[in-house]
């Protein structure tokens, strides 16, 4: 419960100061052993915080300029934010703009790729240049946990640390170390932390890659109530003269798929559909010991890009990939359904969830058609399933062969495949008002762009 967002929302709609504490008070005795006078003191300096930090009362214009959010008038919800479909590239596309500045980085998020990188040779006056270090990459990635995990904090852990790793493995670098930010409500019980803290090391211990650094917070200190659970993995890894990264990729080259059972998402879709049994399909390390597989072969120069198949499945991971790469896919979807894990399928196929849309943790492989087969063999040999789902072309277009109905052209939906009850309830639509929003959000963008740019030289200036 946000107790600052409620209070505010509220004084946004004309409620009396008492009908605020009334509401305030009921929110902190549904959560915490008070009597009512203490409840009724917290409330009040609730709405006393929140009056004085209103910034309409700011009349100094620099001030206000600071402090003030150009609004889009568009929600994160309703824009579809973090649901990993269209709506959701849209705004990315716009967050790598804002993250765009003078010192470049060898793989950034204007790249869209799984993870970012420098080189060392790039970072101006790193006293290492003189010790052969232009060789050495540096890779980094952060990867937030899935928010309906937050009561699971064992396999939340387990799955986002196992999810950052991948993100690394997969630009051809060797993991060296995680990295934690976690944030609790003030009402979760300690052991959670002690729950996923077992869980990412779980992960740590398997891979041989050490948990160095962390923080562990309350979310929003003491103006959120309740028990979430919420925060991230960080993780950097090391690469020597070349990253696979999707600009890498070339019409002609074979794709390669392997077996996937789900991370985070399938977990979640598991649970609350009331099929817990399936999680155990997602206890594995498969995909990170595939990775070091292939790294460790002697064709690694003729893999042009390795990719996860997790933001809004292959179908939002594919026209992903084709945007950044500025190529097309031809896949034949018989053989993606094989490298689907059964038990995982059919529960998808039982709640009525497009496979092709949600996260299957599965890996592809973007290769010259040379190392195709050996790498199928290779796999094969250490228990992971690889087939050759497809090859790359310069249409532009997804093109996805099915079996049953022949050849189809595929894009991201706006959302997701749906995989609980309530985003089912939401649904996978685009917005009728879909014009309006993006306008008003390219424009927020814009007007936080040159926000920065004042800021930059107000401080340069003094």
């Amino acid at each position: 419960m946000d107790l600052e967002g409620l209070t505010r929302r509220l004084i946004e709609k004309g409620e009396t100061e008492q009908s605020i504490i009334d509401r305030l008070i009921q929110a902190y005795k549904d959560y915490k052993d008070l009597r009512f006078e203490e409840a009724k003191k917290l409330a009040k300096a609730v709405l006393e915080e929140c009056k004085k930090s209103d910034i309409k009362n700011i009349s100094e214009p620099f001030l206000k300029d600071l402090l003030e959010i150009n609004k889009a008038e568009v929600t994160i919800g309703k824009q579809g934010v973090g649901c990993r479909g269209a709506g959701d590239f849209f705004v990315h596309k716009l967050i790598t703009e804002l993250s765009e500045t003078e010192q470049k980085a060898y793989l950034s998020p204007s790249s869209l790729d799984d993870a970012g990188a420098i080189r060392l040779i790039d970072i101006k006056d790193f006293q290492g240049n003189s010790y052969n270090s232009e060789d050495l990459i540096v890779v980094s990635k952060m990867e937030g946990i899935h928010s309906r995990l937050s009561d699971f904090p064992f396999i939340c852990g387990f799955h986002v640390t196992r999810a950052c790793l991948r993100d690394l493995y997969v630009k051809g670098s060797k993991p060296v170390s995680i990295m934690i930010d976690v944030h609790l409500g003030d009402d979760a019980d300690v052991g959670k932390l002690f729950d996923f803290m077992a869980g990412v090391s779980a992960i740590s211990e398997l891979m041989n890659v050490p948990i160095t650094a962390g923080s562990t917070l309350r979310i929003g200190g003491d103006m959120v109530i309740g028990n979430r659970f919420v925060g991230g993995i960080s993780a950097v890894g090391l690469a020597s003269k070349r990253l696979l990264a999707r600009k890498n990729i070339q019409p002609g080259d074979k794709i390669l798929m392997t077996e996937g059972a789900g991370g985070g998402t399938i977990t979640t879709t598991a649970i609350y559909s009331g099929n817990p049994e399936v999680v155990k399909q997602t206890i594995n390390v498969r995909f990170l010991k595939a990775c070091e597989k292939i790294l460790k072969s002697d064709y690694q120069e003729h893999i042009r890009a390795m990719c996860d198949v997790t933001n809004g499945g292959l179908r939002g991971d594919l026209y992903e990939i084709n945007y950044e790469a500025n190529c097309g896919v031809v896949i034949y979807e018989e053989q993606v359904r094989k490298l689907v894990d059964p038990i995982v399928f059919n529960l998808l196929k039982k709640i009525n969830v497009d496979y092709l849309g949600v996260s299957l943790d599965s890996l592809l492989i973007y290769c010259s058609e040379g190392v195709s087969n050996r790498i199928v063999r290779d796999l094969t040999e250490i228990g992971v399933k690889c087939l050759e789902i497809g090859e790359v072309t310069n249409s532009g277009e997804i093109i996805m062969i099915f079996k049953e109905t022949g050849k189809t052209t595929i894009l991201p939906r706006f959302r997701e495949s749906a995989y609980t009850k309530i985003k089912q309830v939401i649904g996978e639509d685009t917005p009728e008002v879909i014009q309006f929003m993006e306008e008003n959000v390219q424009q927020a963008a814009q007007k936080a762009l040159e926000k920065r740019k004042r800021i930059i030289a107000y401080i340069k200036d003094s």
